[in-house]
């Protein structure tokens, strides 16, 4: 029994003392408690430049790169809500990008202010130049002779509604000049009878002699030159209907025309056709009366305006297009039949706040846009954009008329960004830029040397 107890006292003492360091061991491994974390913050603080974040100082100054106040660096896993207001600012300060003006300039930075505009769809064409129809005549030969003159005798000649074209000599004219003479004459008898019937007689033969000259194509003041000679006239002048120049000539002197020949086809080129091909899937934008501008391939430097006339109901299978007619005025006689031009239509689409499509960074979840919103202080701004036309884009909220914004270069910016750590999430870009691989950063434009006080040291910077 005492040898028992001998055993078994130091067995216990042991076992406690197992116990006991155990009981120590696990105090030592368990998480710190909140003081801890508290104390652990209450560290030493440092300090970094908000342009070059591997700068990194235990004490306040300046920026040995760039020469910028260093700013307290805050630890990116402390929680948002436990910071101070000093704390919040710097922290947004982070994603600011400031660039002096060197930078902007080798970084190649440009800003314009935002202001409404107008989102236009421009739809390009080719077209070819016709002669307006309704400005095209006819000479024509009302009576049956032959041509014993033409005033007229090449094609491209420019002819006047009051000069002849050509003479034509017919018997059956002739006749007829002679019949109104004799009614006239006749007239003249029969005018003074005391019977009514015979002297209106007299005035309806006179009617009818005159409305027949007419009807061959002889003018009123013509037969009042007849009636006041007192004779006929062997050739009978023929005008044009209309001046123009002639594209057509179809008679030769002493020629014999029958009536209702075509002697002459005139056009009119004051005012021309434009007849456009547009492709069917922009058709649904072009309406009548809309504005073209029309430049030619000899004048590249100067544009005629018109405007669409008519869209033809019919739809080209080979090429799936559908003409427009655009009705112009051609001051000069510029534009010349059967040439090829080039058609621009401006279609307004919608109006707001329009900006160039590389002022936008588009991450594929949000679009960003960077704002002046100091000197030489750019600034990440949230948008939404709406319709895209070539390289302009509307911009539906994010954005007020006279903020500043980086135009070009915007994508150095965001870059810049990136590096400071910001905290904006630009994983994913489209558009303009592609993401970068893993590791990668975008290059940076050369930074401002430093101050020649100040020695750049390696024990400054954290790599």
């Amino acid at each position: 029994m005492a040898l028992n107890k001998k055993i078994a006292i130091p067995l216990v003492v042991i076992i406690l003392a197992l116990a006991a360091g155990g009981g120590w061991y696990l105090w030592q491994k368990q998480p710190a408690g909140p003081a801890a974390g508290q104390k652990a913050a209450q560290g030493k603080q440092l300090y970094t430049c908000s342009m070059h974040p591997f700068i990194i100082k235990d004490k306040p100054g300046t920026c040995p790169i760039c020469g910028m106040e260093l700013i307290k660096k805050i630890d990116g896993a402390a929680d948002g809500a436990a910071q101070t207001p000093e704390q919040k600012q710097q922290a947004d300060m982070l994603g600011h990008v400031s660039l002096s003006p060197t930078q902007r300039v080798i970084a190649n930075v440009a800003t314009v202010e935002v202001k409404q505009g107008t989102l236009n769809k421009e739809i390009n064409a080719v077209g070819i130049v016709q002669y307006d129809q309704s400005r095209q005549a006819k000479v024509t030969a009302w009576i049956a002779g032959r041509i014993d003159k033409l005033y007229v005798n090449t094609v491209g000649a420019y002819v006047s509604k009051d000069k002849p074209v050509a003479e034509v000599y017919s018997p059956d004219l002739l006749a007829t000049q002679q019949e109104y003479l004799l009614a006239v004459k006749s007239r003249e008898q029969l005018k003074n009878s005391p019977i009514s019937s015979i002297s209106q007689n007299g005035d309806g033969l006179v009617e009818s002699s005159k409305q027949r000259l007419m009807l061959f194509g002889v003018k009123e003041s013509q037969i009042a030159e007849l009636q006041k000679a007192g004779k006929p006239n062997i050739r009978l002048p023929i005008y044009t209907p209309q001046s123009g120049f002639v594209i057509e000539k179809m008679v030769q002197q002493g020629q014999y025309v029958n009536t209702g020949d075509v002697l002459f086809n005139i056009a009119d080129l004051s005012r021309v056709w434009v007849e456009i091909d547009v492709f069917e899937n922009e058709v649904p934008y072009v309406r009548v009366g809309q504005q073209v501008e029309i430049r030619s391939a000899v004048e590249h430097s100067q544009a005629f305006k018109g405007r669409i006339s008519f869209v033809y109901p019919f739809h080209d299978p080979k090429t799936h297009t559908v003409k427009a007619r655009v009705e112009m005025p051609n001051p000069g006689h510029m534009l010349k039949p059967d040439m090829f031009v080039n058609a621009i239509i401006r279609v307004p689409l919608v109006k707001g706040i329009i900006l160039p499509v590389t002022a936008v960074i588009d991450t594929g979840k949000r679009q960003v846009v960077w704002v002046e919103s100091s000197a030489g202080m750019f600034e990440p701004r949230d948008v939404k954009v709406g319709e895209r036309v070539d390289e302009k884009v509307q911009i539906l909220s994010g954005l007020k008329p006279g903020d500043k914004v980086a135009v070009s270069g915007a994508y150095l910016i965001d870059s810049e960004s990136q590096l400071k750590g910001g905290g904006t999430d630009h994983s994913q870009h489209t558009g303009g830029a592609k993401p970068e691989a893993k590791g990668q950063t975008a290059p940076q434009p050369p930074a401002k040397p430093a101050p020649a006080n100040k020695a750049l040291k390696m024990d400054d910077m954290k790599m």
